[in-house]
């Protein structure tokens, strides 16, 4: 069974994140910031992870904390969840359409995490989110997940499709990635034998 909880305390916030890498798409969202809960809910969705996320944080300061321990604990259960990463495709990649905008994600589950983020907004303000908030929710995403991760919007003009697209791309691409190859089930999809490290 490829699923596990994490919860993360801090003096700014509480987060509890319980994935289910095999799931279908259930989710259970509630951060106190709703746009964030419905990028999360397209997250699950569209990867099929089973994902329910509960987080309290100090939100009469701003957004930041809550935003960017959800993303840590969030991805600290996927990598948990995926263990020793045997089996798994390790590669993903996915262009999201949102009417005008269009955005490529391609990572590598490699347990070596790296963010590439090309994302313009147009706006600093996505109604209470400050837009540049999504990178930081990206960042803490691919570094406790393990993830390479590559974000790009190709094109797009209104801030929530912008925002929109970045999350249904990384959903199909973790979806690939995260799923187990028939042919290779017992294996790490290394030539080292292991992920993570150095090249």
């Amino acid at each position: 069974m490829r699923n596990a909880t994490v919860e993360r305390k801090t003096h700014e916030t509480a987060v509890t994140a319980t994935v289910d890498l095999d799931g279908t798409g259930i989710y259970d969202i509630s951060t106190g910031i709703g746009f964030l809960d419905h990028m999360l809910e397209q997250l699950s969705r569209h990867s099929l992870i089973d994902i329910t996320v509960k987080a309290e944080g100090d939100l009469h300061i701003d957004f930041h904390h809550t935003t960017e321990d959800t993303g840590i604990a969030l991805g600290e259960a996927i990598a948990k969840a995926l263990g020793d990463r045997k089996g798994i495709t390790r590669y993903g990649s996915a262009l999201a359409p949102m009417d005008e905008a269009l955005t490529r994600v391609a990572l590598d589950a490699s347990n070596r995490p790296h963010l590439v983020w090309r994302m313009n907004f147009v706006r600093d303000k996505l109604g209470e989110m400050d837009t540049e908030l999504f990178k930081e929710w990206f960042q803490a995403f691919a570094q406790a997940a393990g993830l390479t991760l590559h974000v790009e919007c190709l094109y797009g003009g209104n801030n929530h499709h912008i925002a929109e697209s970045a999350y249904k791309a990384l959903a199909r691409a973790l979806r690939q990635a995260v799923e187990i190859d028939p042919r290779k089930a017992g294996a790490v999809p290394s030539t080292k034998g292991i992920l993570g490290g150095s090249l």
